[in-house]
This record gives C-alpha cells, structure tokens and sequence, in this order.
C-alpha cells in the first residue's frame, strides 16, 4: 500500500500503467521552477523491451545502516519481485567520482536504468543523461530533469517533526543537540523541523547544531556527540548514515546517566534499546516499485515523485511497525500539553495523532504552517500560512530556536 498506484496489487498496478501512457503522453508543458530550470512536462524517455537491468549509486557502504543501506534493501525487494529485473550497485561512491561510475554502469554493464542516490551527484546526473541519451536516469533527491532524467525522494521532515514533539516533552535540560551531515536544504528542514515540534511542548526548549560536512562518518558523529552532551544536552537527534550516536547514547544509559535519541532511515533501535525513543524511517520499496514498472511497461517519464507520509515512503519509529520504544510511552503519556483544537492531550497521543493526520490523503496537518520566525526574527510564514515546495526545497534559514549557523558552500 505504498502510493496511489497500489491499491489492488500488483495486477491493477499494471493495468493502471499502461492506461496512464495516454494520459501522461497528453500533460501540457510546465513553467520553469524556482531554480530556473526548465520542465519538460512528462516527455516520453525511449520505450525499453525486454529484461530490464538497472544500476544503483550509493554514496555510502551497503553496511552503513542508515541512507544506503535502506537503498538497498529496497534493491533486493525488488529483485525478488520481479522477475524480469537485473541490477547491480556500485557502494561508497565519491560525489567526484560519479562521472568515472556512471560511465561503467552504462558502457560496461550495459544498464538500462541508472539510480543516483545522494544530493551530489546531481549534476554529474544531467550531464550523463545529455551523454546517453538512450540510457534512462532517476536522480535521489535533487531538482534538475532532463528528457531523460527524473528525479525522486522520500522526505522526512514530518517525521522529524514528530520526534521533536517527544525531545521536547523528555528533555530535563531544555537543551537539545542536533548532529548534521550537510548544510543543503534537505537537512536544513529536518532541523526545522525538529525543532518546530520541540517547540510546541517545550517552549523553553533550544537547539544546537554541529555539523559533519560527511554523510557517513561514524567517528565524527561519536565526538560532535561526545561534544554536545558535554555542554549539557540530554537529547541528541541527527542525519547522518550510521549508528553511532544511537551506540553512545546507550553507553551512557549503561552507566546509569539518560541521554535520550532517534533513529534515522534505517531500524536503529536495536542500537540503542535504552536510549533510542523513535526515529525517521523511510521505505523506498513503493518508489522503485512503480518506476522500474513504469520502465518495464513503457510508461516511464521524467516526473518528479516527492512521496512523505500519506505515501507510506516515510514512517515514524525507531523499528519497523514499532512508532515509539515501549520504554518511553509511559513517560510520553504523562506529559500533557493544551492544543487549541485537540485540547488537552498527553504528548504521546499527539504525537500519534498528527502522525495520523499526517499520512492522510488530503494532509490534514503540515509542521510547517506559520506564524513561523527565523533567527533573526522575521516572519518566514504568517499565521495559518503553509510552506510552499520552493520553501521547502531552498531552505537555507533556522528556526528562532536554534542555535547555530549555515555554512555557505
């Protein structure tokens, strides 16, 4: 039940593609987004017969336990879906390095369908898709499209959110660490985010932000952890692609002192059964699924598919079919806050709710809904106002309750 397409099985998945071939080839052309970059309105990429072969890039190892590895467990689910597939993977692939890979996987694996999975490797990703014209590209998590390229993402922000709802409402100290890869949009929301939901329980609640400028670098994530709980934070959340921060939290809860975490992209709990309380997962099992059959069924197009929680791309919990640790509902249940429509509600069953509300067709509620201030005190979105796309994907401010700074690249 991954995305409109999957309401009846697969059997109706397929009958839906090949009605769709008419519909989408008929979509008129689309003004240029905010980026300045044109959209091609859906054109047809070439038709593929036969097996399909697709070749996925992950920035980081398979192992990591977080962003490649949830990649690739949707690989594999693939794979054993449909018979008609091949693919291969290329790990721990430079951003720089993209160009050299992209060129093995299409003049020597021969793939019919490349998958380029980290932010940076967009550009490498157009330049390809102008290359090989007849080789189809979906880019992870980037804006650009060619006829050729098409891009996709499962967003998190509205989990992010939700753990902050429970940061705020476990924290003693009021202050909350925030450990970052990158400073690109992507994670500049999530941190919003967050703190949006600390916020609505925590008022007096704050943020602090240390950045990695690495996706996947378990050692700096253990000392900016190290770090931030030395100035005195008792909660620590994060994007990056590994374990540890959930592996230092629990140390410290086997030595008798609660510093509190949530996992991120993969199951983490298990790391951290002490310390983890949820975390952000994402299952790409949905997205791979309805591209590669619109691959196989011809029905392909360079759209964009940005799928969040009503999709079922993105769910709450530190475990699979587990949104909170079991350790901490009690705790989650004893704090209660007033809100203006539900009235007063445990922090637990908010946090439950607008989960709920979330995964709605219609979104019932977004995070991002103002009155919203940034740092320096201005109105980012007046009161009832919902963020846009462009907001959302250009996001280069913070909250008025974080603390930190962007770096610019």
């Amino acid at each position: 039940m991954r995305g409109f397409l999957r309401f009846g099985g697969m059997l109706v998945l397929i009958a839906c593609l090949c009605g769709a071939l008419m519909l989408t080839a008929c979509q008129p052309a689309k003004a240029p987004d905010n980026n300045g970059n044109p959209d091609t309105g859906g054109a047809p990429a070439p038709p593929i017969t036969g097996k399909i072969k697709a070749g996925f890039i992950y920035v980081g190892p398979v192992g990591d336990f977080g962003w490649s590895h949830a990649h690739e467990q949707s690989r594999q689910h693939v794979m054993k879906l449909f018979p008609w597939l091949e693919s291969t993977y290329v790990e721990s692939v430079a951003e720089a390095d993209a160009p050299r890979v992209i060129d093995r996987l299409v003049q020597e694996e021969h793939c019919d369908i490349v998958f380029t999975t980290s932010f940076g490797y967009m550009d490498s990703t157009i330049e390809a898709g102008k290359e090989y014209p007849n080789t189809l590209f979906m880019h992870c998590s980037g804006y650009k499209q060619a006829p050729n390229v098409g891009t996709y993402f499962a967003e998190l922000y509205q989990m992010y959110y939700l753990n902050g709802l429970m940061a705020g409402a476990l924290t003693k100290s009021k202050k909350v660490g925030y450990v970052g890869a990158h400073p690109i949009p992507e994670v500049v929301r999530h941190i919003n985010a967050f703190g949006l939901g600390l916020r609505e329980v925590n008022p007096d609640a704050r943020v602090t932000v240390k950045w990695l400028f690495a996706w996947y670098d378990p050692a700096k994530a253990r000392e900016a952890t190290e770090a931030l709980i030395a100035e005195g934070c008792d909660v620590i959340a994060f994007t990056q692609d590994s374990p540890a921060i959930c592996e230092v939290c629990q140390e410290y809860a086997a030595k008798g002192k609660q510093i509190l975490t949530f996992g991120h992209y993969s199951p983490m709990q298990r790391f951290g059964q002490d310390a983890v309380v949820s975390g952000q997962l994402v299952d790409w099992n949905g997205l791979y699924e309805e591209i590669l059959m619109r691959v196989h069924t011809k029905t392909w197009t360079n759209r964009d598919y940005w799928w969040l929680a009503k999709e079922r791309a993105t769910l709450l919990g530190g475990e699979l079919d587990m949104p909170i640790n079991p350790k901490f509902v009690e705790p989650l249940k004893a704090v209660t806050v007033k809100d203006p429509i539900l009235g007063p509600i445990s922090v637990h069953d908010l946090a439950l709710k607008r989960y709920d509300q979330m995964r709605e067709p219609t979104v019932l509620f977004d995070p991002f809904t103002g009155p919203i201030k940034d740092q320096t005190g201005q109105l980012k979105l007046k009161p009832g106002e919902r963020a846009s796309m462009s907001m959302l994907l250009s996001m280069d401010w913070f909250l008025d309750n974080i603390d930190g700074t962007i770096p610019k690249n």
